[in-house]
Formats: C-alpha cells, sequence, structure tokens
C-alpha cells in the first residue's frame, strides 16, 4: 500500500514504469536538502558545531530530545553535508567540524629508556572493578604542554563520566603539580576521588604525598602506553582543538581555560547515552 500511495500518479492508475520513473526523480533530491529547509534546525545545528560539539553529539541529542519528532531530528551526515555546501557557497561552518586526526605511525621500540618513579605501583595492580568505568571518582591525570617555556595545563578526567577538570602551571615541577592537583580534588566529595592513574613524568615523582593528602590510590602506566590512559588522551585532543600545539599558554587567561573545560564538559558524549560529562558526574552514582 505504501508503495502504491507513494508512486500513484494523481490522474490515472498505478503503472510500474511510472513509478520508477518517480522514484528515480526523488533520488536526485538529497534528504539533507529537505532538513536544510528548516531554518530554526539549521540554526540550531550551527550554534552548537560553533560551540564545539561533533555532528554525531548534536544528532544524538536531537533524538534524545525529540524521540517521536523525526522533523526536529537530523543525522550526522547531514550535517556533514551541510557543512559541504556551505563550504562550496564560499562559507566556512567547515572550520567549526572536528579535525581529522593524522594517520598513526608505527612506532620503533627503544624500550624502557625513562626513569622509573621510586615505589610507583603498577596500572597492573589496579583494581579489576577501574577497568569496568561502573562508578565514579577513577581518574586519569596528564599534562598539556605549550610553546616552549609557556607553562602546561593540568588535566584530570573521570574515566566513567568523561568529566575534565583543569588548571594551567607556570612549570612541571612535583612539587608545584601535587599543589595545583589537591586544589583541584580537595573540593569533591571523598566518594568522587577513589584512584589516579598517571604516566611515568617525573613531576608525578612525589605521588605518594597526593595520595596521603587526598587518599586516593595512585597507580602508573607502562612507559610509551599512552593507550592506557586513552579517556585522558582523547580529552587531551578536545583541548588541542581550542589549544592547538605550539599556543602560548602565557597569554590564555584562566577564564578562557575554564570556558573550555566548560564546552567540553557541556557537550553530549554517544558513550554516555548523549548526555554530557556534567550531567552524569553531577549524579550521586552511575
Amino acid at each position: 500500500m505504501r508503495e502504491v500511495k507513494r508512486n500513484k500518479p494523481p490522474y490515472y492508475t498505478y503503472f510500474d514504469e511510472s513509478a520508477e520513473d518517480l522514484a528515480a526523480e526523488r533520488r536526485k533530491k538529497p534528504r539533507h536538502a529537505k532538513k536544510f529547509a528548516n531554518k530554526t534546525l539549521y540554526q540550531h545545528v550551527v550554534h552548537k558545531l560553533q560551540a564545539g560539539w561533533s555532528p554525531d553529539a548534536i544528532a544524538g541529542r536531537l533524538k534524545k530530545n525529540h524521540p517521536n519528532d523525526k522533523g526536529e531530528c537530523v543525522s550526522h551526515e547531514t550535517i556533514y553535508q551541510w557543512a559541504i555546501k556551505d563550504y562550496q557557497v564560499g562559507g566556512e561552518l567547515y572550520k567549526a567540524l572536528p579535525k581529522r586526526h593524522k594517520k598513526r605511525k608505527k612506532q620503533r621500540k627503544y624500550g624502557d629508556l625513562r626513569g622509573k618513579i621510586k615505589n610507583r605501583v603498577s596500572i597492573h595492580e589496579r583494581p579489576a572493578l577501574v577497568e569496568k568505568r561502573s562508578r565514579i571518582g577513577d581518574w586519569e591525570g596528564d599534562l598539556v604542554e605549550g610553546k616552549k617555556g609557556s607553562g602546561y595545563i593540568i588535566t584530570h578526567v573521570d574515566r566513567a563520566t568523561k568529566y575534565l577538570m583543569a588548571q594551567k602551571i607556570e612549570n612541571k615541577t612535583a612539587e608545584l603539580f601535587n599543589k595545583v592537583t589537591i586544589s583541584m580534588f580537595i573540593t569533591l566529595d571523598t566518594s568522587k576521588r577513589l584512584t589516579l592513574t598517571l604516566d611515568n613524568g617525573k613531576e608525578f615523582s612525589l605521588f605518594s604525598k597526593l595520595e596521603n593528602r587526598l587518599n586516593m590510590d595512585i597507580y602508573f602506566a607502562d612507559p610509551y602506553c599512552s593507550w592506557q590512559r586513552g579517556t585522558n588522551e582523547n580529552t587531551n585532543g578536545l583541548i588541542r582543538r581550542y589549544f592547538p600545539k605550539k599556543t602560548d599558554f602565557s597569554t590564555i587567561t584562566d577564564n578562557e581555560l575554564q570556558e573550555v573545560v566548560h564546552k567540553i564538559n557541556s557537550r553530549p558524549r554517544k558513550i554516555l547515552d548523549y548526555q554530557t560529562p556534567e550531567e552524569v558526574f553531577s549524579l550521586d552514582s552511575l
């Protein structure tokens, strides 16, 4: 019945050849062009792209907010098509899209060239529960480096909710890293600071003082195994969208950094069922 309704000409009966012609004509008009006519929807998409949301996040959140209204939803592919169409007429909407990842180079094996941190506890001794990402309070930490000599950004990301905390520091001494990290975590409820996983940089060498002050268990990833802290590495990549490599961090104010942190934390994530890290982190439990 649907086939007849869609392809029956208005003044004569259904005929297969004419139906095929009508179907072919419809295929010439892409679906994204139909949704493009909804200016309110289009402007919403543009606004969210400029706010740092990915096409997948925009599409997923719209579907979550309007489950029964397809007219207010759009696919991530349609958003990409809109950006292409905008570019073809001289627009710059494409600049708001996530950057393409560079091809991953094959890593050369040199063995463990970094000095071991005394009394470090390996990630392999970390409780299996941490791997499940079933609770709030298991964090991954790192530093993002700016232009040489311009400072660093400390980043701590909750593994379960992807919630980010970040602060600028002038240098990466272990003493300064500890001081700022303590100030970041101390305001959280103890139930939301359980473990912290770091890499093997010397700036983390005074980790035992962090453990004692924050009552957190700290673990260390294997050298040159950044994927063991994948949540943090991915979030650092989001920060790099706003502060690319070789950015002079001395020119970035604390307010500007926190604005970026808020944008990242208020961006829906597919892995969170298109909720935001802020929304999920504010829950008492997952």
